[in-house]
């Protein structure tokens, strides 16, 4: 081994260190390792920048926009709403999440699906009085197994199946992996739903209390063509909204007053509800109600290209000692004022008849251009847009659903590649305005894609200096090592890998290793791939291993003990399993 070898483990080592010990971003390390590799003469640029004209890399870019169709539409969210029902009790809630969880995992990029859980999950934990600390974790957990039964399951699928594309001409198919996903589901779940609630806290998430949030009073209707209509308040999830509370119901001009949570909503009812600004978010991702404030219907804007605002009234404000009525608000800002908060405190009565002062906080209803065109004028001290705030289009969720169920198809019966079925996908999305074409630009993340694609300029180098084969020695230490062991060994060191960076670098830098040790066991390459393309995803030790364990991290309240705690026995469940089950689908 020469002094090239020697100096791509260093980088390797190098970007290990950065990533789990360093607040320096996973793209700046993973890009400056690549140039480094190139400047140094080790990859010619071609090689060096092979990555980012990969088949997985451009697929993993293209389902971007398809998850984002899939959510501007609320489809996941009706899905979930339909599938989840009322559960009883934990257990039933723990049975209810973990199928559709894991089955829509399958299908689309687990990351969206987790984000359109969260909201149902903490309803669910106050409808029944338990800490979303019991459901959240699992909900992750569910998620990552989910990924793991098809190609599109999950992004390392991708980067691996790319890999061995144009390493090894050799093209998985889109449930290949099934036969070793479904009995993950299967095995994971199950410990989930026994184990679970046994050995995860007791604890608050630290979105659960309103604190000192900004408080502000909203008012809805009840749509007359909505799915509300003669439900109940609790069915409808009205009564466990996590930022917010309803107050009073508006029917026929009499104000009720403490309803309970049986009463049944009618058509044309006006709902008055008091929170935090996200409560607004909340009821407006809720199908069947509709904006009540009068102005809002004068809006010049489509629903669904609406956004919610946060702004703080500045001392050149135009109508400052007006009321908003004298003030032409509407007009002069294309925005709604839906409520007034000063001093942290909302401001009650009819919002038209309120005097606006400086420092007065408005939540405003406004086309998604207002942050842009205002945030620099000096009639506001400050412009904040809800994140997330829009609502679905979900008279588009059919096709969105449709669109979906097609890709799937053609990939699986051979027709198309993913990629292509993927692109197609990604078109017919824009083509049938499942989503505007801006928020499909800004959905491609580029820094997963640079992380990605610059990680494979690390594999290619250990494969061109030896280094990998040097490596997958080491990791043998017996010429006549059966080959499970060595198979048990590979899977053993990507877990490690996973947990300490990220999944999609620890596949690609296992990737020539694992070859290499396939190579000197003279046995085939393919379980041993196999095997990575699972430990990659088998992230449940650490928050950071997987984007979906960050996710829940802040809403659940949990701290890194109750990952190993819960996602320890895990681990060594799915290791089991798949070490098991890979050499009899791949043989050696």
């Amino acid at each position: 081994m020469d002094i090239s070898a020697y100096f791509t483990m260093g980088v390797v080592l190098a970007v290990l260190a950065g990533l789990a010990f360093t607040r320096l971003a996973a793209d700046v390390i993973l890009v400056t390792a690549m140039v480094t590799l190139m400047v140094t003469g080790i990859l010619t640029p071609q090689e060096a920048l092979a990555g980012f004209a990969n088949t997985g890399v451009m697929t993993i870019a293209v389902l971007y926009v398809v998850a984002t169709g899939l959510k501007e539409t609320g489809a996941v969210q009706w899905i979930a709403n339909r599938l989840l029902g009322e559960p009883k009790n934990i257990k039933q809630a723990q049975l209810r999440l973990l199928a559709p969880t894991s089955g829509l995992s399958a299908f689309m990029n687990n990351t969206t699906v987790v984000a359109m859980f969260i909201p149902a999950i903490q309803e669910w934990a106050g409808k029944l009085g338990l800490p979303p600390s019991k459901l959240l974790l699992p909900l992750s957990y569910a998620a990552v197994v989910g990924g793991t039964c098809t190609l599109i399951g999950t992004s390392t699928n991708l980067v691996v199946d790319g890999l061995l594309q144009s390493r090894k001409d050799v093209s998985l198919e889109m449930f290949e992996l099934a036969w070793i996903g479904v009995p993950l589901v299967l095995v994971g779940g199950a410990y989930l739903y026994f184990f679970a609630d046994k050995l995860l806290p007791d604890r608050e998430g630290v979105l659960e209390q309103l604190g000192s949030a900004r408080e502000y009073s909203v008012e809805v209707g009840v749509d007359p063509r909505g799915p509300l209509v003669r439900q109940t308040i609790s069915s409808a999830g009205l009564r466990s909204l996590q930022h917010g509370y309803l107050t009073d119901i508006e029917r026929d001009g009499q104000l009720m007053a403490a309803v309970p949570p049986e009463t049944q909503l009618q058509a044309g009812d006006t709902l008055m509800f008091i929170g935090a600004p996200e409560c607004a978010r909340e009821i407006r991702r809720i199908r069947g109600l509709i904006p009540a404030e009068g102005d809002v219907h004068k809006l010049q804007i489509d629903h669904h290209k609406r956004e919610l605002v946060e702004a703080v009234i500045g001392p050149d404000f135009a109508g400052l000692n007006q009321s908003v009525r004298e003030s032409r608000f509407r007009s002069r800002y294309q925005a709604v004022i839906l409520s007034i908060s000063r001093n942290g405190e909302r401001l009650p009565g009819k919002v038209g008849d309120i005097e606006l002062q400086v420092g007065d906080t408005l939540l405003l209803e406004t086309g998604q251009d207002f942050v842009d065109q205002y945030r620099y004028r000096r009639d506001f001290l400050l412009v904040s847009a809800l994140q997330d705030s829009t609502p679905p289009n979900f008279k588009r969720a059919p096709w969105a659903l449709g669109i979906l169920a097609a890709m799937v198809v053609t990939s699986a019966v051979g027709l198309l590649s993913i990629m292509q079925a993927a692109f197609l996908a990604a078109g017919a999305m824009l083509i049938l305005r499942c989503m505007p074409y801006s928020k499909a630009r800004r959905s491609i993340d580029l820094s997963v894609l640079i992380v990605i694609a610059s990680s494979f300029s690390l594999g290619a180098a250990m494969t061109k200096t030896g280094a990998a084969e040097q490596i997958a020695q080491w990791l043998l230490f017996s010429e006549d090592l059966a080959p499970w062991i060595g198979l048990l060994l590979v899977y053993a060191l990507t877990v490690v890998f996973t947990e300490l960076i990220t999944n999609n670098a620890a596949a690609v830098l296992m990737f020539p290793i694992s070859v290499s040790v396939a190579a000197q066991l003279d046995v085939s390459f393919m379980p041993f791939v196999m095997a990575i393309m699972f430990a990659a995803s088998a992230s449940f030790m650490t928050p950071i291993g997987y984007q979906t364990n960050l996710m829940v991290m802040g809403p659940g309240g949990y701290r890194l003990t109750d990952y190993v705690r819960l996602g320890g026995p895990l681990t060594v469940l799915v290791g089991a399993t798949v070490v098991l089950l890979v050499p009899l689908v791949w043989s050696f």
